[in-house]
């Protein structure tokens, strides 16, 4: 896209926003990477160099559970450290003038949250590492207070009240998205009359279909991601950006 229709989508696409009443965030990777979190699926990202741990695996297998909190580990002192970038406060800011009617995110990272956004208008699709929970009773705790004192030469964290096995609070390989979270994102996407993705590849499901039911039900569409999407032709504004590049050229 040239410099000078990128600006012209850009000003419609400012128009866009003014005028709606409900606007719906849609999240991917791409919108964290620039706040040091790994990009988990792309070249030289973390399945390249590691083999996922499947659900079934970390429930009947110790050695699997105790290669699955090393990882955890090793991931955990960049997601204690990271922080919201302009991305994050983009929606922040639409937030704060109430636009933004929900978040959709594929992050399991926290940054939304840490954002400022409350937690109550986002939807954790694949969960989020800022908890540790119960596999049996449901108990759940921050992470920082499991990951504070994590010694796994002691073996892997349980649960305090139950003894059963703790994990992040993320979904794993093999683990079904929950009902409930897709159902939120449905509903949002149904009744959102823009629905801005950012960072996404939009190629995961069935978390990638939402866009397209926001469009078919009469919502615009736009897609700001470094990569090209399935969904490209059938949006009404694409932006091939880094994130931080596109929100400074937003804000000039």
């Amino acid at each position: 896209m040239e410099h000078s229709d990128t600006n012209n989508q850009i000003d419609a696409f400012k128009s866009a926003i003014s005028e709606s009443k409900r606007i719906v965030g849609f999240t991917g990777a791409g919108i964290s990477t620039e706040s040091g979190i790994p990009d988990y699926r792309s070249k030289g990202g973390i399945w390249d160099k590691f083999q996922p741990v499947y659900i079934e695996e970390f429930i009947s297998d110790e050695g699997k559970r105790v290669l699955y909190w090393q990882r955890k580990q090793e991931l955990w002192k960049d997601l204690s450290n990271a922080l919201p970038n302009k991305g994050h406060l983009f929606f922040k800011h639409l937030y704060d003038e109430g636009k933004l009617a929900g978040l959709i995110t594929q992050n399991i990272d926290g940054l939304h949250e840490k954002s400022g956004l409350p937690k109550d208008i986002i939807v954790n699709l694949h969960g989020t590492n800022l908890e540790v929970t119960c596999l049996d009773c449901g108990f759940t705790v921050p992470a920082q207070d499991v990951f504070g004192r994590l010694d796994l030469e002691q073996g892997v964290p349980l649960c305090p009240e139950c003894s059963g096995f703790f994990k992040p609070n993320t979904i794993s390989f093999g683990q079904q998205l929950r009902g409930e979270d897709l159902s939120r994102a449905n509903d949002l996407a149904v009744s959102c009359d823009l629905m801005i993705v950012v960072g996404s590849t939009l190629v995961v499901q069935p978390a990638s279909s939402i866009p397209s039911i926001a469009k078919e039900k009469g919502a615009l569409l736009s897609i700001i991601t470094l990569s090209e999407t399935p969904l490209d032709s059938y949006a009404d504004f694409v932006f091939h950006l880094k994130v931080d590049d596109f929100i400074t050229i937003f804000q000039s």
